[in-house]
């Protein structure tokens, strides 16, 4: 069984729940930026919850299934329709050999996930069928997809039910992103990092799977200090340092850039601190020029936080299998 991509949509490719154990030799852990949707649209089909998907950015593809299958669409809105009848989002629904899957236009949010019964069945890469594009590896091709791909799937399960909005977590107005000061705060000063998370900020334009640059504040002023040999002359240069996922880079004190799944894993940056794991995934749902600002949390207040984003989770999960 397979599916054959008619239009690829803006950029559409292979995603699961990532690779990790890689970073550390310069491989990001790529995978869904939205996680939760991508877990709740596999929920839903009847696959394994890290299954591959395909994960859509603003715009959707045109799909031709060459057999019966259940689909589901999560994510940001954005409506499937069925050989042109528009369908429901977070809902299996079934669909027929020969029918097209196809989409209109973004009503929120910014990635939407496509999950079919079987799952699409590229081959796994270093543990995951997740696409890195930079790295070309993984997914179709290692690649985003293009018009005449085929895609295979997967031996399909039994998919129903849909997700009520009261289960689903999206990104406010303005987002707030919860943050855990890093090893490199005491680089600004302290009306400076006070400054940073009263102000509201924006997604630039430049806002990727890399990373999410925001524009607005102000810019950061820094403790006066004697550049370290290596650093350069920039207040926010330092000599080297490894990159968590979701750190949050202020280059020259003005923007800050959070970086995502598919981020470098270390450079010559400080690190103001760390998005705590259970907001990244708003992240991926903000379109250009969304506001957000930053909310500072501690470590008990970040672990307690992934402690009820898996409870959500599991909502969902329980509510799927009555």
């Amino acid at each position: 069984m397979a599916v054959k991509i008619l239009t690829p949509g803006l950029s559409t490719t292979v995603q699961d729940l990532g690779r990790p154990g890689y970073y550390h030799l310069g491989i990001p852990i790529s995978g869904g930026m939205d996680r939760f949707a991508s877990r709740a649209a596999n929920m839903l089909v009847g696959n394994d919850e890290g299954a591959a998907v395909l994960e859509a950015v603003f715009m959707g593809p045109e799909i031709e299934f060459t057999q019966a299958a259940t689909v589901a669409v999560t994510g940001g809105e954005l409506p499937p329709k069925v050989n042109g009848d528009e369908r429901p989002t977070w809902e299996a629904f079934p669909v027929k050999s020969g029918d097209k899957l196809s989409f209109g236009y973004l009503k929120s949010g910014a990635r939407a996930y496509i999950a079919i019964s079987g799952g699409i069945d590229v081959p796994i890469k270093l543990g995951s069928r997740s696409t890195y594009t930079l790295g070309a590896l993984g997914g179709h091709e290692g690649r985003a997809l293009k018009a005449g791909d085929t895609l295979p799937l997967g031996q399909g399960g039994t998919g129903k039910g849909s997700v009520p909005a009261n289960l689903r977590r999206g990104p406010g107005n303005p987002a707030e992103l919860r943050m855990l000061p890093g090893l490199y705060w005491h680089r600004v000063t302290a009306e400076a990092g006070k400054q940073f998370f009263a102000d509201i900020w924006k997604v630039a334009p430049e806002a990727d799977r890399i990373g999410y640059r925001f524009k607005g504040g102000q810019v950061l002023d820094f403790v006066p200090r004697t550049p370290p040999f290596g650093a350069g002359s920039d207040p926010s240069n330092i000599v080297d340092a490894c990159y968590p996922y979701g750190s949050v880079q202020v280059p020259s004190g003005t923007e800050p850039i959070v970086l995502h799944r598919d981020a470098v894993s270390g450079g010559g940056y400080m690190m103001l601190g760390t998005i705590i794991s259970a907001d990244m995934d708003l992240i991926g749902q903000l379109q250009p020029h969304s506001p957000a600002r930053f909310v500072e949390v501690s470590l008990d207040q970040a672990l307690a936080a992934r402690h009820e984003r898996q409870a959500a989770i599991a909502r969902v999960r329980s509510h799927l299998q009555r």
